[in-house]
């Protein structure tokens, strides 16, 4: 089968440890499911893998990969939650720590692919695969970090730091289907107008002061975007933390969250039944993920390529051909 695999390590240069060729298909396994992949999207987690992190040698080639949507062999169509593991027993035994797709098993930029039959979950009619693939790792942390760890309330004020990337795209329009005041920053004023269209409340330069404090912040930048979280959330507020594309900060200013009564929380993906709830939500609101391309499984560099400069806004997709 065809698959986008990483072949070796190359910090700098992602790109060049990525082979787009043939791959053995997945064996068969008790308790497992094989997935005729229809669709799969990209994440940056594709890009540290192909750095070596989360990798070791010895595991190479190793299928990239933790989002996808396709079909069963007796025909369910079907969405992968991607993590395995984690004390769940499902497929793996109780005792297996947790990982994603393309960590310890093979993952989704391929024609197939296996999971524990657990981890499947029913893709609604209302979805295309397409849309579908886009949301079992950025969606599902956006979702995640505003529902369920955040505890966001309709009418709340939300700011979302970096506008563009998949969680922050997917965290901007589930606030504001779900009546969220959601508030954006962006370097950039293409991606600040774009986030406008989407239904931000407003949108902000790095750095700018809301008009009033948010009551929960979406961080996902680190270092580029801490010292102006901290100071953007009300006494009491909630800063949900889920990646740090900048690095940690060099300050964490503990007085002022201390001080202030300030709640950081961590956020990870989501469970399996945060999926099921985020699917349902899309099927029923209308709410779809934002793409910003799409390239057939055979291009895959093209696309790990865009999604490594940084040009996307939202999901860059793969589609995978019956």
């Amino acid at each position: 089968m065809l698959a986008a695999q990483v072949t070796s390590f190359h910090p700098d240069d992602p790109l060049a440890g990525l082979t787009v060729g043939e791959h053995p298909d997945p064996e068969p396994r008790e308790h497992w499911t094989t997935v005729d992949l229809r669709a799969a999207a990209l994440n940056q987690h594709d890009l540290w893998s192909l750095r070596g992190v989360g990798l070791r040698a010895e595991q190479l080639p190793m299928v990239l990969g933790t989002d996808g949507a396709g079909v069963t062999a007796d025909g369910r169509e079907v969405v992968l939650h991607g993590v395995i593991g984690g004390g769940l027993g499902h497929g793996v035994g109780p005792a297996e720590p947790r990982s994603l797709l393309s960590e310890r098993y093979p993952g989704t930029l391929a024609e197939r692919t296996s999971v524990p039959s657990w981890n499947l979950v029913d893709k609604p009619a209302e979805l295309s695969f397409a849309e579908a693939a886009c949301l079992p790792t950025a969606w599902l942390t956006a979702y995640r970090m505003l529902f369920t760890t955040g505890s966001a309330k309709p009418g709340q004020r939300v700011l979302v730091q970096g506008a563009g990337g998949g969680v922050a795209t997917a965290a901007l329009l589930l606030g504001a289907a779900a009546g969220l005041e959601v508030w954006v920053t962006s370097r950039d004023q293409a991606r600040r107008d774009r986030a406008l269209t989407l239904g931000a409340a407003g949108v902000l330069a790095p750095g700018d002061r809301l008009p009033a404090r948010a009551d929960l912040v979406i961080e996902t930048v680190g270092a580029a975007t801490w010292s102006h979280s901290v100071r953007s959330v009300r006494p009491g507020g909630r800063i949900v933390v889920a990646g740090a594309t900048t690095g940690d900060p060099e300050r964490m200013e503990l007085q002022r969250i201390f001080f202030t009564e300030i709640q950081v929380l961590g956020a990870t993906m989501g469970s399996k039944e945060d999926l099921a709830a985020l699917l349902a939500f899309c099927a029923r609101t209308g709410v779809r993920p934002v793409t910003d391309s799409t390239f057939p499984l055979a291009q895959a560099d093209q696309g790990l390529a865009r999604l490594a400069r940084g040009e996307q806004f939202g999901k860059v997709v793969l589609e995978i051909q019956g």
